[in-house]
């Protein structure tokens, strides 16, 4: 497995190109640019771009989708949704587990900083979008949905290894055992302090 983190300076996005030596084949989560970078890692290394993961809608993750649709016209894109700018999706359940550029991956709904929002595993790799980010979580419309989104989180991400790695839609990578001991948005009672003027960056 190669892993090459792409950033765009429209909306301070992560997007992940994740390729398999194996098979010849590669994956996108989050085309929030196309770059002549990622074209070139793609095209560089003979993979065939087998899969496009879309945490959720927001534009600033996923401004680049049409764009990548254009150049590589095979490959199928997953998320919550059937569709995503107008582009045909396959629809993902919470729970459903599918092959994508040779890889294993397993879907996780998480709403709550939106309602499509997905994290995707793939082996020790999470692909988080906006649901957490290194040292916070995502940002909400309420404290109670910020509340369910912290219990979410904690019931269906914090259960995996400490090693695991969290690639998030911005900010720096973290790793599971660092969040479950340092995240401030998953500490009791924390939704409770938020006033209602209250906004974290993304």
């Amino acid at each position: 497995m190669r892993l090459y983190q792409h950033y765009s300076i429209y909306g301070f996005s992560n997007s992940y190109l994740v390729g398999n030596d194996e098979t010849g084949e590669a994956l996108i989560v989050d085309p929030a640019e196309v770059t002549p970078a990622m074209i070139h890692q793609i095209e560089s290394n003979s993979y065939r771009l087998d899969a496009v993961l879309i945490t959720h809608g927001h534009i600033h993750h996923i401004r680049g989708l049409k764009t990548l649709s254009r150049i590589y016209a095979d490959c199928t894109r997953y998320a919550s949704s059937a569709k995503v700018l107008g582009l045909p999706c396959r629809a993902l359940r919470d729970g459903e587990r599918f092959l994508a550029a040779g890889f294993e991956v397993d879907a996780i709904a998480m709403p709550g900083h939106s309602q499509d929002s997905m994290v995707f595993r793939v082996d020790d790799l999470l692909f988080t979008g906006d649901a957490i980010h290194a040292g916070m979580i995502g940002k909400t419309t309420s404290s109670l949905n910020f509340e369910s989104l912290a219990r979410r989180l904690r019931e269906r991400l914090l259960t995996f290894p400490d090693d695991n790695i969290v690639l998030p839609g911005h900010g720096p990578p973290s790793t599971i055992g660092t969040e479950r001991r340092f995240n401030v948005g998953l500490q009791p009672g924390f939704a409770e302090s938020l006033h209602p003027r209250y906004d974290f960056f993304v």
